[in-house]
């Protein structure tokens, strides 16, 4: 702990030094511009969190713990604020029927407002540094992603497993939080869901007493969100998206479209979700019944266009695109080797069997590291023949080199005992999986 407070003091020391005093009505702001336009009450938590982080994290090294924290300090005291002095205009959308009307605020002079309460955190706790618990849980995470073949690289991922600093929940139990999104027609929706999503989860009202149905219902409100944006800013876009909040000892997934969720628990890969695709039946019913269609051009499509029936945005596509996602949750036990969240990219090439025997090859050569395990994955995905976009997001459960000595020694013991059925790492092929 001795070593983690150094760190948090020569970043907090190394921040006040650049920044020496607040933050005056001219002086330039410390991060691109791109983001000061416009935007709604609702969109100011994740527009502000994702500024401080890149700064934070992505510029400035500091530790993902600390930062978060400080993110949280800093946008509570802006929200606790009479934000109506940032109000620049009243917007007023005609819908399908009904009339929308919201107000947006200034977002040059509310990330000066932001930048400035950011400040003056880190000058409190320079002085009075407060505890920064971490997660008792073991938490591994590898990442990979690739443009591919594609002109544009338009998925997104988010890697939280300082959820509880980010949101302020001290409550003692551990919480981390992932997703995927990948996005079509743009990147507009799959970076405002990276953006927002997590922080609707995190502020939703449920989250402590019903953290699943504060996942999933976020999942709506993120939509609904966003469309509202590409009313105003005409933006077409949509984005799938898979999320997995794990909570104590409990696994809450949600998700929209065909990304997806799997688990793989003592060397077995096991399914948690069916992801929504226009030929399911029940998803063409939904479509039809609001008077849509399904059809068949090189694979199944709604109205003709999309390949998905659900994701948050596709404006002109709605209602037959719905943002209603789906849900589930699983106890952990403490036998989960590890989860795997990924891009349609990557599940079209890569059977869920096929997972276990690559990451258990690639522990076997490097010896039990698991950092890499993901670009082990997509390089298999592309090598199948994937040309998409492809996320790849393992977090491993467990230490991967206990994973790995679990294998060896099952190895040793079926060899031994003359057994070749008697190890859970005994993966059957794909093939042999699909006639049982």
């Amino acid at each position: 702990m001795a070593r983690e407070a150094e760190a948090a003091g020569a970043a907090l020391g190394s921040f006040l030094k650049d920044f020496p005093s607040a933050l005056g009505p001219a002086e330039p702001l410390p991060w691109s511009g791109a983001g000061s336009g416009a935007l709604s009450e609702a969109e100011a938590p994740g527009a502000l969190s994702e500024l401080a982080r890149n700064l934070l994290c992505g510029s400035r090294g500091v530790p993902p713990l600390l930062a978060a924290s400080l993110i949280h300090a800093a946008v509570d005291e802006v929200l606790q604020t009479d934000l109506t002095e940032f109000k620049k205009e009243n917007v007023e959308g005609q819908g399908e029927g009904d009339e929308e009307r919201f107000t947006l605020l200034d977002g040059e002079s509310l990330q000066r407002c932001f930048f400035n309460s950011l400040r003056d955190v880190c000058s409190e706790w320079q002085k009075q540094l407060p505890p920064l618990a971490p997660l008792k849980r073991f938490l591994l995470v590898s990442i990979h992603a690739i443009r591919n073949a594609r002109r544009k690289m338009e998925d997104r991922h988010v890697i939280l497993p300082e959820f509880n600093q980010l949101f302020g929940l001290a409550d003692g139990i551990d919480r981390a939080y992932f997703a995927v999104f990948d996005g079509h027609g743009g990147v507009d929706a799959a970076n405002y869901s990276a953006t927002h999503l997590h922080v609707n989860v995190g502020l939703h009202e449920e989250i402590v007493k019903n953290p699943a149905e504060a996942l999933k219902c976020s999942f709506l409100k993120t939509d609904e969100m966003f469309l509202l944006k590409a009313k105003r800013e005409r933006l077409r876009s949509g984005t799938t998206g898979v999320s997995a909040l794990i909570v104590g000892n409990k696994l809450h997934i949600a998700w929209l479209g065909d990304s997806q969720v799997m688990l793989v628990q003592q060397g077995n890969a096991v399914t948690l979700m069916e992801p929504h695709k226009p030929e399911r039946e029940d998803e063409k019913a939904r479509i039809e019944a609001l008077g849509g269609c399904v059809t068949f051009m090189d694979c199944w499509r709604v109205n003709g266009t999309l390949a998905v029936s659900r994701a948050i945005g596709d404006v002109c596509q709605k209602p037959y695109i719905s943002g209603d996602a789906d849900g589930d949750s699983f106890d952990l036990t403490g036998s989960e080797d590890y989860l795997l969240l990924a891009c349609d990219g990557f599940f079209d090439a890569i059977k869920p069997c096929e997972v276990v025997d690559l990451v258990l090859d690639h522990l076997m050569q490097t010896k039990g590291v698991g950092l890499k395990a993901a670009e082990r994955l997509v390089a298999a995905a592309k090598e199948n023949g994937s040309n998409d976009n492809i996320t790849v997001l393992v977090v491993f459960l467990r230490d991967p080199q206990d994973i790995l000595a679990d294998c060896l020694r099952d190895t040793k013991s079926r060899e031994a005992g003359g057994d070749p059925q008697s190890s859970p790492f005994n993966f059957l092929s794909c093939e042999a999986a699909a006639t049982q």
